[in-house]
């Protein structure tokens, strides 16, 4: 016991657990990270970083056995063959869907962090207060003010670029110079914000160093360099993720150990004391239990994980899962709607291109139920602007010096927008844990039982309608509408079963993160979601973590854990 024991234990090392670590590790704790995966340690570890497209077996399109043996995990738009070691293989870690849902999934050290779409904007006080002035859900135990000092502190650290807009639906951050618009992202920024007095369109803001600060020279990041190739990892640290920036911190404290193939089986809780002691791990390679101990447990296994290790931590006090006397643990799941999209062709500025490939993308925050319900949904969504000038599709019959002309004169501009919807937590959509099938570890395997709703059909069918008009107010030709129909699952955004609220009868957690029932165990990845919002939760995930450690540092030092 006394070697497996530390001052606080973080399950997963993804965006949130990252951040947990070294905050934990900043204020003097020696921090075991518990990692299921494989260890990955920073340029080392991105085997196709700087590989060119022809240095690919398949020149980066998959096998179709390799997309036969990987249905859920392939549909992934950062899957590829440049990427797939990041990703977990659909057979090896099943679970049951009980409606369609895809589950994507990155299993080791640094998580889903090396792979994600890094867009980091703030939510509003619209968002913490929606589900009281709306009636859905609980109302959240904080406000903006509350997390705005923990989003500038993640925001400085992490390095996000963006501009200052002064938008009450966005709230300005700490931001680094964002990236240039197209020139016919600028145009459409013109006309749109000219012509619509309640939208407003943007850099949005992402975790990109574009000038990058002193700080983040002292983690040995340097510029993003436009390669648009951030899912391979990047060798210049341009993007945040766990293994270029935090964890790399935390370890120069001297205060971290890392354990990767440690699958989390659940949490120990002692009656006696009336706390967590510790967590139950099996190894992921030679399924031999081992036990590990300490002062306070942080939960970062990201949303869907989370929920199944806190459900799996039963006791003759919690035999329904840990803090769970309400019954809600892995209810109210909830997700970001990315289904509608709606693009057409721009005419004119054919002597225009762009230099490098900017990894980010315009924004049009949300302009639908602010101050008051205006539409016959609640929620709102956020609209990605996008433009490109794609070399032209149609080369059939040109071979020679001809095919090298036609590919190096690039075709029409092509304009759309694809939105980011906001989902209403509800009770029927939960997941729970099998009660005959086991993964290779001997836990229970996750049902997921999540889908859409009406609320989520008309939003998409709004989004259509108001998108496909101001690309036609703009200029744009040829307007095609899309709603994909696809399953939940693909926005990687799951959040809730956790939530956080005011009262131990209706959530999870408190103000802090901390399991009403258990004080010393804190949940700060998207399980504690109380409502998704409509921005990327990356970040107010990064904003949790930070201020959760603070106050348990805090709590452990005044004597209450």
């Amino acid at each position: 016991m006394e070697n497996n024991t530390y001052d606080a234990i973080v399950i997963g090392s993804g965006i949130s657990g990252g951040w947990a670590a070294k905050e934990l590790c900043d204020n003097g704790m020696k921090t075991l990270v518990l990692e299921r995966g494989r260890n990955i340690e920073h340029i080392k570890d991105y085997p196709t970083a700087t590989k060119d497209p022809w240095e690919f077996p398949h020149r980066q399109q998959m096998p179709l056995k390799a997309l036969e043996e990987n249905p859920i995990v392939s549909k992934c738009y950062a899957y590829g063959e440049a990427t797939e070691h990041f990703f977990v293989k659909d057979k090896e870690h099943p679970y049951i869907q009980e409606k369609p849902f895809d589950w994507i999934r990155g299993y080791q050290v640094g998580g889903k962090s090396i792979i994600w779409g890094r867009a980091c904007q703030r939510w509003s006080d619209f968002e913490f207060s929606a589900p009281q002035r709306y009636g859905y859900a609980v109302d959240w135990p904080i406000r903006y003010d509350d997390i705005a000092p923990w989003y500038s502190h993640v925001e400085k650290f992490a390095g996000i670029c963006g501009n200052k807009d002064g938008l009450e639906a966005m709230p300005d951050g700490d931001y680094l110079p964002p990236f240039e618009m197209s020139c016919v992202e600028s145009d459409i920024q013109k006309k749109i914000n000219a012509r619509y007095k309640d939208r407003h369109m943007v850099h949005a803001r992402w975790a990109h160093l574009t000038k990058p600060e002193p700080i983040h020279l002292e983690q040995g990041r340097g510029q993003c360099q436009a390669r648009d190739l951030c899912y391979r990892g990047c060798p210049f640290g341009g993007y945040f993720s766990s293994v270029s920036s935090t964890l790399p911190w935390a370890k120069k404290t001297g205060n971290l150990t890392i354990r990767p193939f440690s699958v989390v089986h659940s949490i120990i809780y002692d009656e006696e004391k009336g706390k967590a002691v510790g967590v139950k791990v099996i190894d992921a390679n030679t399924k031999q239990e081992t036990l590990f101990y300490a002062k306070v447990i942080f939960l970062n296994a990201a949303c869907l994980n989370t929920n199944l290790i806190l459900l799996n931590s039963t006791s003759s006090r919690f035999p329904n899962g840990l803090g769970n006397d309400n019954g809600l643990l892995g209810k109210y799941i909830a997700f970001h709607n990315y289904r509608a999209s709606v693009f057409g062709r721009v005419e004119g500025y054919e002597d225009k291109y762009y230099y490098g490939r900017n990894p980010t993308n315009p924004i049009i925050a949300n302009y639908r139920n602010l101050h008051k319900q205006d539409t016959d949904y609640l929620g709102g969504f956020l609209t990605f602007v996008f433009s490109t000038r794609p070399t032209p599709g149609d080369v059939d019959g040109v071979i020679g010096a001809d095919l090298k002309n036609t590919l190096t004169e690039p075709g029409s501009w092509v304009a759309g927008m694809y939105m980011q919807g906001e989902t209403i937590p509800k009770e029927s959509n939960h997941v729970r844990l099998s009660k005959d099938k086991k993964d290779a570890w001997g836990i229970p395997q996750l049902i997921m039982s999540v889908s859409y709703d009406d609320n989520d059909e008309k939003m998409v069918a709004d989004f259509l309608e108001q998108s496909a008009e101001m690309l036609s107010a703009v200029g744009v030709k040829d307007i095609q509408k899309n709603d994909s129909h696809r399953a939940p699952g693909l926005d990687i955004h799951e959040m809730g079963g956790c939530r956080m609220g005011h009262d131990p009868e209706t959530s999870l957690l408190n103000k802090w993160n901390q399991l009403h029932l258990c004080k010393n165990v804190y949940v700060t990845d998207g399980a504690c979601m109380t409502s998704t919002g409509n921005q990327s939760p990356s970040i107010l995930y990064m904003a949790f973590a930070a201020r959760a450690a603070n106050h348990a540092v805090q709590e452990i030092k005044n004597g209450n854990l």
